[in-house]
């Protein structure tokens, strides 16, 4: 019973970690274009950026997801997302894309915005364009103090993941809980928590590796 236990619970955990690689595939690149539009000097993209963050870190990620998933066919009549467990998984990833996006640029912004005006100054003095200065100057200190934050995110994501079960992805708590309903067993539900607790485990030491890393930046 173990064996088929343990096969099935990693096909969850199989499902639970295509989500959480494709999440920060798409979030990572969003956060920064999207911390971008909130610092923008044009007050109407700032102004709409900042609002869209704020609705969705001011709603729960389930409903999020219930949302993008049933919305668009109750409002345009069709399902944008195609049909089957595919549809749904695309629907998924959307939807966590979208909320770890808002969240993650709030991180870069913070981390931007306390860079220095000085450090700036010093990069036009050694000659460099606004781009070089970001990228030579500013981005290198900017991960130095995101890590921290950036990794609590990361973590709390990897738990999130169980959310997508809500329209029918089946990921590793769907896999546990489907022993109680078949065989009376609770026991795979709880040994969910230890894939949980290993793969937080292997990423807090790796957010650690990181930090000790970048120590040469003293920000």
């Amino acid at each position: 019973m173990f064996e088929t236990v343990f096969k099935a619970l990693m096909e969850g955990f199989g499902e639970s970690l295509k989500i959480f690689a494709l999440t920060l595939i798409g979030a990572l690149p969003l956060g920064l274009i999207i911390a971008f539009g909130s610092m923008s000097k044009f007050s109407p993209l700032k102004y709409f950026t900042r609002a869209i963050v704020w609705i969705i870190r001011g709603t729960p990620l389930m409903l999020q997801l219930i949302i993008i998933f049933y919305g668009p066919g109750l409002i345009l009549g069709t399902n944008i997302w195609g049909i089957g467990s595919k549809g749904r998984f695309i629907a998924v990833i959307v939807a966590f894309v979208l909320n770890y996006g808002c969240y993650f640029s709030e991180i870069y912004r913070g981390g931007i915005e306390g860079i220095s005006q000085g450090q700036y100054e010093a990069g036009q003095v050694l000659g460099m364009n606004k781009g070089q200065i970001f990228f030579r100057i500013v981005l290198p200190q900017v991960f130095k103090r995101i890590i921290p934050p950036m990794s609590n995110e990361i973590i709390t994501l990897v738990k999130d993941t169980s959310l997508a079960r809500v329209i029918g992805v089946y990921e590793l708590i769907h896999f546990g809980e489907a022993f109680i309903k078949s065989n009376g067993l609770i026991w795979p539900l709880f040994f969910t928590g230890v894939f949980y607790l290993v793969f937080s485990g292997i990423l807090t030491l790796l957010f650690g590796y990181i930090e000790k890393k970048l120590n040469y930046y003293r920000v």
